[in-house]
């Protein structure tokens, strides 16, 4: 059995802020970038300020790279619905935090903002989103890129380079079978442990740093309370997360029935309106056709009459009996 190793979240809160650490971070960040990153610096973010309790909901860290650029890495445990709003808020503010003033805004560096997430969040089922801004012509569908001359001023290739990129890494999400180097890295983050013959940047590192074993007694002991408090509030969630669904199923069957019985009325009535329109046309043209060759059946034995034939031959020309032909010789 693979050894378990120190969640990530708490590897970022006490471990990975040190510099002879920074190499696991690297590591994740250039499998999931798709280059090599190199951290020059530690920044202060929202939560890395200190509080006055060990529990938190949230944990971030924020780098600086040799290149300059802002790279946020959040882990988030708990819910919250506008988690979309707060990610666009917090790169913003890195943005307007990390300008001086006077600077002009070819200073603004790229931003990369990566959450690590263990809740459900919106309606999708991969484990790995990007999302990269991009302006498209309405007519045209073309993106709009830089000129040359910004491209070398900027030391940019497209429009996207400026503005930040966001990753939203749905962890629960993975079906556990790593797949390249970046799935390494997403086994490791769902399960606190290495998959077998992992290759992935930073990982071999992770699993020598993070082992339990190297903590001391007491932040041994503070690590356990801190892991216990993450199963806690997940049996919480997804305990919430079942009855929600339970009630959501029961109403959407109290629902579905109640919308059946109407829609059964609806259809029945549709389909006896026109079962009805087809079944009074059918007649309407029977009714019709009876009636015409009954007119046609008297005009015919009327001009019988006015020719003086007997009833028997016109009762066998029109069909009509001898009654009825005596009736209509009456009527002259």
């Amino acid at each position: 059995m693979a050894e378990r190793l120190i969640r990530f979240d708490w590897a970022v809160k006490k471990l990975l802020r040190n510099k002879a650490n920074f190499d696991v971070l690297e590591g994740f960040m250039s499998e999931l970038l798709g280059f090599d990153v190199k951290i020059e610096q530690i920044l202060e973010s929202e939560s890395n300020k200190k509080h006055k309790e060990d529990k938190f909901n949230r944990v971030d860290i924020l780098v600086r790279t040799d290149q300059g650029e802002l790279m946020l890495v959040e882990i988030q445990n708990e819910s919250e619905t506008d988690y979309f709003h707060r990610v666009l808020y917090g790169a913003s503010k890195l943005i307007t935090e990390y300008i001086q003033e006077g600077e002009g805004y070819e200073t603004i560096k790229k931003v990369v903002s990566i959450s690590i997430l263990y809740f459900r969040l919106g309606q999708g089922k991969d484990y790995i989103y990007e999302y990269e801004g991009k302006f498209v012509g309405r007519h045209l569908k073309d993106t709009l890129m830089p000129n040359a001359w910004q491209k070398t001023k900027f030391g940019i290739r497209e429009v996207a380079d400026i503005f930040p990129k966001y990753f939203i890494l749905k962890v629960n999400n993975f079906d556990n079978v790593a797949k390249d180097t970046l799935d390494e890295w997403i086994y490791f983050l769902k399960n606190s442990e290495l998959p077998n013959d992992c290759k992935a940047k930073g990982l071999k590192a992770a699993g020598e740093k993070l082992k339990l074993d190297q903590l001391s007694s007491d932040e041994r002991k503070i690590y356990e309370r801190y892991r216990e408090d993450r199963w806690r509030e997940k049996d919480i969630m997804e305990t919430a997360e079942r009855k929600g669904l339970e009630k959501g199923l029961k109403k959407g069957i109290r629902q579905g029935k109640k919308l059946g019985i109407e829609e059964g009325k609806k259809k029945g009535l549709e389909e006896g309106k026109k079962k009805g329109l087809e079944e009074g046309k059918k007649r309407g043209i029977e009714e019709g056709e009876k009636k015409g060759k009954k007119e046609a059946s008297l005009k015919i034995a009327q001009n019988g009459i006015k020719k003086g034939l007997p009833d028997e031959i016109i009762a066998e020309l029109t069909g009509l009996s001898i009654t009825e032909i005596q009736a209509l010789r009456s009527e002259k």
